[in-house]
């Protein structure tokens, strides 16, 4: 791939498949710059002896057709042929350049009088300075100039096809600068110490008699052609085009040599382009043109890319205008070459440990001059040609970044990308921490990140583009098996939450269990100042059935949690979070005809169908193939049911409805700011916050005005404020016997049972609630269960609740107490986040 491999492995997919593209299509057309420049010669030749077909435009337009076609054969014929012809083709123009040589030594008496004089001293002190006429500039000459400097990446673009590149694409490139560095600049002095700049050919132009006014040097070698300064001449280094043909010794030889020249750079050209374009076409970056990647033969030759390079060489063949084709070829080329500096300077920048330059004399400075350089030259060539190069190669960049081709090629991008992050991360690290910066940085435990959806969405939607989001999963088990899956988990969950678009990061631990796992990742989890500050965990929907050893440790990861100065946050949905139990249902759901409200569910076993795959392509289709083989999957339940959709909610525009602010304690503000966050992003932006709060019936509208002027300090915008009065009153007797119920089997019963009895049960089983806790903490008890009857009469509606959570004292209240207080406290109402800071303020007066 040359150039386009260069770039795109050292820039990414985004440069290199811009200039790629552009590449490519400057070897195709620098086919027919090389061809039209040997379709000229041959028209002078056949103008010289009167044959011309019909004029010179259209010879040459034939001429030039039908050597494309004999060029497009060559090189189909494969690389060994195009080796051979360009050896024959060398010989040739290493022969014509001696017979130019030969030539300059062997001045005679007939080229005299065209301005061929030999060497004299005076031709080449009135030649050395510059002479530019009519709209020339140094510029204009040196755009039609560079394409013949621009073979010195051909080695670099069949680099597929050589047997050692590495050690032959270096030696062989700056060989070949070197050498036609040296044949260029001896030419041009050669033929510039022979020939003046205008002669007559005229043989009567001698001078017989001395000329006062004539100071040029053909005047000094006795020959007036001061005519030429009025009238257009036919001959000198300025009109002659065949000038090197009339200094060499045998003209047929020069003509022979410029056919080698001309038609060995068209042949690397042809040869070039469909190789660059077929490896552009392989990393599939535009899959428009992936008919294109296709090879032919043991050597892979691209035929389709021939034909296409052939395509467009032959639409520019019939410009027949060679100082037409050559600068926008110079545009494109010069652009590649910026490119290229640019990326060995960029990856030098990025301090890569794998980027070792092996060349003795480099530095990272001389690569970026030379990419500037190249900008500025683009521009003062043809300023409106280079700035139309850098919109497509813009173009085409933000079409690439839009599109983010699954590649990692590792490139200097990437180590950039990397170093910035780091440098960053240690500067952010001697910041000290302020309320106005405050940012919730979330360690949510989904477990593996794709079967809790909704929690995973709901947290992101309050920290994505503003704060942290680890996915916390803890693997239990067996630890040689934990970690062979945590080795495979970390890029298929990483890569998923790409994938779906959540600005997240995935972070497996082993543990023993639960919460020894959580209490790793809370210690260790994150960077410097880059680490969570706030755990969040979904509400334990069966705990009811559940081991009590595992509520426990559930319920003391909330403490460990506060220790550890972590806010708290659990979300609750009635229907549930978990779905990692239906995720084989999805070709069942997928084939079964959707009643209008089944259609959310078909959209969340899409959502588990992508989270299912592997991270390996291969295994990925071996497991969907396995999967569309089996029989049909037993049809859902309607608690399944609603448990998908319910598992989608937070994917869909919310709507004009309330978020419900139920701000009961000051935990430092996390109750109202994770609200507000909401409220910022396009899915909520049209719900509205409604706040409630505690209050005394003799101060309703006093409370209310002091709360709507501290949310308006915060500049925090609430569409009402409701302050509750009976927040305290005594709940309905129905509820406190359902709860009475519900906690009957983990109670003690301590005063029914032997005080030796009692005290080793409670040993045994610390959750268990004693008589003496459940009257001592009665009050809060019914504080709960109020609370749920309040948010069943004023948010039954709302999309989602927001509520301080009831903390219990460490030790002093059982874990199924406490759990049962949040059962009774979030049964049987919308979405609900049960919100606990850790005291610091999150909030501010002032901006």
């Amino acid at each position: 791939g040359g150039a386009y491999y260069l770039i795109s492995r050292s820039l990414g997919p985004e440069f290199g498949g811009a200039i790629g593209l552009i590449f490519a299509f400057a070897n195709a057309v620098a086919v027919a710059m090389y061809v039209v420049g040997f379709a000229e010669t041959v028209v002078e030749l056949l103008k010289e002896h009167s044959i011309l077909m019909i004029d010179e435009i259209n010879d040459i337009r034939i001429i030039g057709a039908i050597t494309v076609v004999i060029l497009l054969g060559i090189s189909v014929a494969g690389m060994e042929w195009e080796a051979k012809a360009q050896i024959v083709l060398l010989v040739i123009l290493l022969l014509a350049i001696a017979d130019f040589v030969i030539g300059t030594f062997i001045p005679l008496e007939s080229k005299k009088p065209k301005g061929f004089f030999g060497y004299k001293s005076e031709i080449f002190n009135e030649n050395f300075g510059p002479d530019f006429r009519e709209e020339e500039t140094f510029f204009s000459v040196f755009a039609i100039f560079f394409p013949a400097a621009t073979g010195i990446l051909a080695g670099a673009n069949i680099s597929g096809d050589l047997a050692d590149p590495q050690s032959a694409i270096p030696k062989g490139t700056l060989l070949a600068i070197l050498i036609t560095t040296l044949v260029y600049i001896g030419i041009a002095v050669s033929v510039g110490s022979c020939v003046v700049r205008d002669a007559t050919g005229n043989v009567n132009d001698t001078i017989i008699t001395e000329l006062t006014n004539c100071t040029s040097a053909a005047c000094k070698l006795n020959f007036d052609f001061s005519s030429c300064q009025s009238n257009p001449c036919s001959y000198g280094l300025m009109n002659n085009f065949q000038v090197m043909s009339m200094v060499s010794g045998f003209a047929p030889l020069i003509s022979a040599g410029i056919f080698s020249a001309t038609l060995s750079s068209a042949l690397a050209s042809l040869v070039s382009a469909p190789k660059i374009f077929q490896a552009l076409c392989k990393d599939n970056i535009y899959p428009a043109f992936q008919m294109f990647a296709k090879g032919y033969g043991k050597n892979n030759e691209p035929l389709r890319g021939y034909i296409l390079t052939f395509l467009i060489a032959l639409g520019f063949i019939l410009i027949a205008e060679l100082n037409v084709i050559a600068p926008i070829i110079s545009n494109f080329f010069l652009a590649s070459y910026a490119l290229i500096n640019f990326s060995v300077f960029h990856a030098s920048l990025a301090k890569s440990p794998g980027w070792r330059p092996a060349f003795k004399y480099y530095n990272m400075w001389i690569s970026l001059l030379g990419a500037i350089l190249c900008c500025i030259v683009m521009f003062v060539i043809n300023w409106w040609a280079a700035l139309l190069t850098y919109v497509i190669v813009l173009g085409l960049y933000i079409y690439v970044t839009y599109k983010k081709p699954d590649v990692n090629w590792g490139s200097s991008t990437q180590a950039l990308t990397y170093l910035n992050a780091l440098q960053h991360s240690i500067r952010l690290s001697g910041v000290e921490d302020h309320v106005k910066n405050f940012r919730p940085q979330c360690l949510v435990m989904t477990g593996a990140p794709n079967s809790r959806p909704a929690l995973l969405h709901l947290v992101h939607d309050f920290t994505k583009n503003v704060g942290l989001m680890i996915c916390g999963h803890v693997h239990m088990g067996p630890r040689r098996q934990a970690m062979k899956e945590m080795s495979i988990d970390q890029a298929k969950y990483q890569r998923w939450l790409i994938k779906n678009k959540m600005k997240a990061f995935y972070a497996p631990v082993h543990a023993d269990d639960l919460r020894e796992g959580a209490q790793y990742l809370m210690q260790a989890a994150g960077l410097g100042r880059m680490k969570p500050n706030t755990l969040v965990l979904g509400f334990k929907k069966d705990w009811l059935q559940a081991d009590m050893r595992d509520v426990d440790l559930y319920i003391n990861l909330f403490h460990d949690a506060f220790d550890i100065q972590y806010g708290v946050v659990v979300i609750r949905l009635q229907e549930g979070l978990d779905i990692s139990h239906l995720q084989g249902q999805e070709e069942l759901l997928s084939s079964q005809e959707k009643s209008p409200g089944v259609k959310d569910v078909v959209l969340s076993m899409e959502y588990s169908k992508k989270s299912d795959l592997d991270t390996s392509k291969p295994s990925s289709e071996k497991s969907i193939t396995h999967k569309e083989s089996k029989g049909p999957a037993a049809p859902l339940n309607v608690a399944d049911q609603k448990l998908l959709e319910a598992s989608t909610q937070f994917q869909k525009k919310q709507g004009k409805n309330t978020i419900d602010v139920w701000w009961l304690f000051d935990d430092g503000g996390l109750t109202l700011l994770i609200p507000y966050l909401l409220t910022t992003k396009k899915k909520w932006k049209d719900c509205k916050i409604r706040v409630f709060i505690g209050g005394k019936i003799n101060r309703i509208d006093h409370d209310r005005r002091a709360m709507a002027t501290l949310l308006s300090k915060f500049r925090i915008d609430f569409s009402d404020i409701m302050v509750l009065g009976d927040i305290n009153t005594k709940p309905k007797k129905e509820n406190i016997v359902a709860f009475d119920e519900m906690i009957e089997p983990y109670r003690l019963h301590e005063d029914d049972k032997e005080q030796d009895i009692a005290d080793k049960m409670k040993e045994d089983e610390p959750w268990r609630i004693t008589d003496n806790e459940l009257e001592l903490y009665k009050t809060k008890t019914y504080r709960q269960i109020r609370l749920n009857e309040l948010l069943k009469e004023h948010s039954n509606t709302a999309n989602i609740i927001v509520m301080s959570l009831p903390v219990a004292r460490k030790g002093a209240v059982s874990s199924a107490l406490y759990m049962a207080w949040l059962e009774a406290l979030s049964k049987d109402l919308p979405p609900i986040l049960l919100v606990r800071g850790n005291h610091q303020s999150v909030l501010t007066f002032y901006s």
